[in-house]
Parts: structure tokens; C-alpha cells; sequence
């Protein structure tokens, strides 16, 4: 699934770069926008009574982002546990591989302890293939 970002002023350092951490945000972003393009949204995961809060994320930075470069976030979900799922990620600009990278979610319930997936969600996620091209 790909997703669009404009990156603002207020994301870049004094050096006019992106800063590393805004990386971290591009992926939230676009893992909201991969539930909404199968019609879901974190309310539905807050409605089945879970939450994937992050307890992994990993981001290798190839070349740097500027301000107002459109960026291109290419995201799905490269793995799929009995009570975790691996998003992984592709930071494009144009063609140009500017940053890749994953995040991994815990899969937990309301008094916080791990549950699995429930199955409508499951079988939402299209079939897992691997980290995206």
C-alpha cells in the first residue's frame, strides 16, 4: 500500500534534512492509512478490545529528505504471528530508496496482556508475501 507525505518545515533539522525521528512518524502515518484503505481504523482495533502498541522499530536512512519532497511511504505486513504483526516499510522519493525499515506490534488486550489477532481483523490483512518491493 502506498502512501503519500509533503514533508513541512517543521519536519527538518538546522541542517534542512529531515530529522531521523520524523522517519518513525512516516511510518505511523502510513500504517494508519493501510487500516483505512481496507476499511478499517485503530477505533476498530480499540472496538475488538486490542491494541499493537510498537515494541520494535527499526529504520536504515539512506538518503536524506527535504523540505516540501513528496514522499512516497510503500507499507504492508510482512509477518503475521498468533499475537504479533511486522510492518515493514519503503521511504521513496520518486524512484530514489531514501529509507526502509519495520515495526513490530504486540498484539494485547484490555487488561494489557497478549491475546491473538482477533479473526475479522485477521482476515482483513491481505496474505502476507513479505517485505514490500
Amino acid at each position: 500500500m502506498l502512501h503519500e507525505i509533503r514533508v513541512i518545515f517543521g519536519d527538518t533539522d538546522q541542517m534542512g534534512v529531515v530529522y531521523y525521528a520524523n522517519y518513525l512518524r512516516y511510518f505511523e502515518s502510513a500504517r494508519a492509512a493501510y487500516w483505512r484503505a481496507l476499511g478499517k481504523s485503530y477505533k476498530d482495533l480499540e472496538d475488538a478490545g486490542v491494541a499493537l502498541p510498537v515494541v520494535e522499530a527499526h529504520c536504515n536512512y539512506r538518503r536524506p529528505a527535504r523540505y516540501e519532497d513528496l514522499l512516497v511511504v510503500d507499507v504492508d505486513v510482512s509477518e503475521m504471528r498468533a499475537a504479533s504483526l511486522r510492518f515493514a516499510y519503503r521511504v521513496l522519493r520518486g524512484d530514489e530508496l531514501l529509507a526502509d525499515g519495520h515495526t513490530r506490534h504486540a498484539v494485547i488486550g484490555t487488561d494489557g496482556r497478549p491475546r491473538a489477532l482477533p479473526e475479522l481483523l485477521r482476515s482483513t490483512i491481505p496474505r502476507v508475501v513479505g517485505p514490500p518491493r
